[in-house]
């Protein structure tokens, strides 16, 4: 479980990287990006225990 939230998150990262580099998606780039952390965090909040 755990090294599927970080492929999911770094997957995420790609993609909201990418939206910068190519200027599409405005909105679902911010979105990207708060996933991406809303899955960092998690993945912290899982892994101390």
């Amino acid at each position: 479980m755990l090294n599927i939230v970080w492929f999911v998150v770094v997957i995420l990262i790609v993609l909201w990287a990418l939206g910068f580099a190519v200027n599409i998606g405005g909105g679902l780039v911010h979105l990207l990006l708060v996933l991406a952390l809303i899955g960092i965090v998690y993945n912290l909040v899982i892994g101390r225990r």
